[in-house]
């Protein structure tokens, strides 16, 4: 099947914060269009507030796919995403309608455009190394080791993020090769059965985005973030370590409510993860293989490149590139 004859997918990328549920909304109004949530923390039940989730209200009005279906306790891996996304959209185009995958997890995103690498299974013995001079050097000291063998890979992780960087050097001690070369490689018979049309939003000016940021999780917090994290502590089978527990916010509201920090620590720490976290995917972004049209906004949500567009609201931009892509 040819690219132009192959039915189009919206890939609709961007940081966090940077309005992309605002405007997979808005695009839903002008086309006809069903949200794939590319999202690792929105397929968790019970976790609301701090994942920014849709409100029940936002999902009554248009269909939303992949939102709340796992329980806190379980994983949900990048080739589930894959093998689920792909089935949606399948399903969303014989209905005679788009599929517009919104998010930021920007390995789902890739592990649907490039297929899934052929990685080493976990070996226990390997992994049980890996953690206990973790437990002694300390994650960053990790981070560091890993930056020497992958540094693509360490690139998009925190020093702390330890689950991504303990799996990085465990596939690189069994395989002998970077994670981020053997994830270059995707698979074999990867090519999609769509044709994304790609786009990506972010302020132009990183202090915008820093002031978003900062803003949306203070009124998190304001809204029951607490309380939120609060009830998951209270279930017997969640703890810290979990993927679920570890998402952004979730990780240090956790470590407040453990005693572990006080609450200012708790507030700038959450801050600044939520900023490391879009600093990771604007990274993702920039190397970005394929053609990505970029939407950059100012503080009023005005775009300020391309030139072409600038001045226009980010839906009316969206909006102009769109109609030429989907035809």
């Amino acid at each position: 099947m040819s690219r132009s004859s192959k039915p189009p997918a919206i890939a609709l990328m961007g940081p966090t914060a940077s309005g992309k549920t605002a405007l997979a909304l808005a695009l839903c109004e002008i086309y006809p269009c069903e949200i794939i949530s590319v999202d690792s923390a929105l397929v968790y039940r019970g976790m609301d507030i701090g994942t920014a989730k849709p409100t029940p209200a936002e999902r009554a009005a248009v269909p939303h796919h992949l939102i709340d279906i796992r329980d806190p306790a379980e994983s949900y891996s990048a080739a589930e995403f894959r093998r689920d996304a792909l089935a949606l959209m399948t399903e969303i185009t014989a209905r005679g309608r788009i599929p517009l995958l919104a998010g930021g997890t920007m390995l789902y995103f890739k592990a649907l455009r490039d297929g899934l690498a052929d990685l080493p299974p976990s070996d226990p013995a390997v992994r049980t190394a890996i953690l206990e001079e973790a437990a002694v050097r300390g994650w960053p000291a990790m981070h560091e080791q890993l930056a020497a063998v992958d540094p693509v890979t360490a690139a998009r992780l925190h020093p702390n993020h330890s689950q991504r960087i303990q799996r990085a050097l465990e596939v690189y001690r069994l395989s002998g090769r970077p994670l981020s070369e053997l994830h270059a490689e995707g698979v074999a018979g990867a090519e999609l059965s769509h044709r994304l049309v790609e786009l990506a939003v972010a302020p132009g000016d990183r202090a915008v985005l820093h002031q978003r940021i900062a803003e949306r999780f203070e009124a998190m917090l304001r809204a029951g973030f607490v309380e939120e994290v609060r009830t998951l502590r209270q279930r017997s089978d969640l703890h810290a370590d979990l993927p679920a527990m570890r998402a952004v916010g979730y990780r240090q509201v956790w470590s407040w409510l453990s005693g572990d920090i006080d609450e200012a620590t708790m507030v700038t720490r959450g801050i600044e993860a939520t900023r490391q976290l879009a600093k990771r995917q604007l990274t993702w972004l920039r190397q970005w293989r394929t053609p990505v049209q970029w939407l950059l906004t100012d503080a009023r949500q005005q775009v300020v490149e391309p030139a072409a567009a600038r001045g226009l609201p980010l839906v009316a931009a969206a909006r102009q590139y769109l109609d030429n892509a989907l035809m």
